[in-house]
């Protein structure tokens, strides 16, 4: 059974930064890809970051270059780094473990991914 737990969500003002992490217990973030959602209130949830177990990175338009997603294997946890953050950033934030190694089309859906963490939210206003 795969366990998935994320943290470090909270309030932030514009243009502030916050670390999402996310630790899945029984799956090893070495060997697994892993994603990020979010879901804003009223909104379908949406992808945003993903890293394949070769290393490989991928973000959404909305989020590319102020969004880094990195992983520590000696804590076995996922990052989700968070810069210069807008109040249409506010969503509540899922980390997911995909099943396998999904292909580059199926990559950046919710499907493709078989455990999910319970989120955390990310609230970003002045």
């Amino acid at each position: 059974q795969v366990h998935v737990v994320e943290s470090g969500g909270g309030w932030v003002q514009p243009g502030g930064s916050l670390r999402l992490s996310c630790a899945p217990s029984g799956r090893t973030v070495r060997t697994s890809t892993m994603g990020w959602f979010r879901q804003a209130a009223g909104q379908e949830r949406e992808f945003v970051a993903a890293r394949r177990n070769n290393g490989a990175t991928y973000y959404a338009d909305s989020v590319k270059g102020r969004f880094t997603v990195s992983r520590d294997d000696g804590k076995n946890t996922l990052y989700l780094e968070m810069n210069s953050l807008k109040p249409e950033d506010t969503a509540v934030y899922y980390c997911a473990v995909a099943a396998g190694s999904p292909i580059m089309s199926f990559l950046k859906t919710a499907p493709a991914y078989e455990y999910w963490g319970q989120g955390t939210r990310v609230t970003v206003s002045s």
